[in-house]
């Protein structure tokens, strides 16, 4: 099992930058294909990005695409969104989310393939 801490949400100009991190215990980190997703309020949750175990492979919503970057440092057991250009559409509750994948190079898209969520930070763009 993996336990995740989402960090960093806050309130921010639009335009503006924030950094969200996800830390995750457990010794087994580089095994899970890792997600993001979102849920603004009255809305459902939705994909943002994911990266994969190695974090070679990225995939996005065409939403974030240009403005958002997932990363992830297996050293450390944490994935980042590294979000710029922020709109007030991108306030929601940000979720990471972590999957075990066999292949070195799977991202994991859907929501419905994720056993281990995180407690969700809140982003907050103002106009």
């Amino acid at each position: 099992q993996v336990q995740l801490v989402e960090s960093g949400g806050g309130l921010v100009q639009a335009g503006g930058s924030l950094r969200l991190s996800c830390a995750a215990s457990g010794r087994t980190f580089r095994s899970y294909g890792m997600g993001w997703f979102r849920q603004a309020p009255g809305k459902e949750r939705e994909f943002v990005a994911a990266i994969s175990r190695s974090g070679g492979i990225t995939y996005y919503a065409d939403s974030v695409k240009g403005r958002f970057t997932v990363s992830r440092d297996n050293a450390k057991n944490t994935v980042y969104l590294q979000m710029n250009s922020l709109k007030p559409e991108d306030t929601a509750v940000y979720y990471c989310a972590a999957e075990p994948v066999e292949y070195t190079y799977r991202v994991v898209i859907r929501q419905e393939e994720y056993d281990y969520w995180g407690q969700g930070t809140q982003v907050t763009v103002s106009s």
